[in-house]
């Protein structure tokens, strides 16, 4: 069921636990080994899904990202899919919108128009008639590029906050402190 690649990754999963493969997952991502990267986030996303449904959707973006980085559009849009469909299910429209026209204008950068077509459609399926009240914007602090614990890039404009100076990581669920 798994390839070489996979099996490696369970196993080391197993042994280190799931913190230390997502910090391997986004080292692979700033290495440039985006197959590797697709594959242990989508393993990371498919085994949060229960414990973990909260970080389950950023995973499967993020698996969605590494995949088609990698030239694998296709699993790629199915990744991407399904982390949207993941944060409708939740009620998370807000943050469903945000990611969904993130991956709409990254795939149609990459001449990819009628995969960003088909992300575009299920968004339009999921959201409702009235667009999502948006938050009101409050100045927050700088937050550092990356976050400490995982390694997983940190989009400012993105991020949930807990209180007017803490953010919460998307991927491990560790706040941020802004500076």
């Amino acid at each position: 069921m798994f390839g070489r690649r996979g099996q490696r990754l369970l196993r080391r999963i197993g042994r280190r636990g799931a913190a230390s493969a997502l910090q391997d997952a986004n080292q692979m991502m700033m290495d440039g080994d985006y197959a590797g990267a697709a594959d242990a986030f989508k393993q990371l996303a498919q085994g949060a899904e229960n414990p973990f449904p909260r970080r389950a959707p950023f995973l499967y973006m993020e698996a969605g990202r590494a995949a088609i980085l990698s030239g694998d559009s296709k699993s790629g849009v199915v990744s991407l899919k399904r982390g949207l469909t993941l944060l409708a299910s939740q009620g998370r429209l807000h943050r469903m919108q945000v990611l969904g026209q993130r991956a709409v204008d990254e795939l149609t950068a990459r001449g990819l128009n009628v995969e960003a077509q088909g992300i575009a459609q299920l968004m339009g399926a999921s959201l409702p008639k009235e667009p999502p009240t948006q938050p009101v914007p409050v100045k927050h602090p700088i937050l550092p590029a990356h976050c400490p614990s995982c390694g997983g890039t940190v989009r400012p404009d993105e991020i949930e906050w807990i209180d007017n100076v803490t953010a919460e990581c998307d991927y491990c669920g560790s706040p941020l402190r802004g500076k």
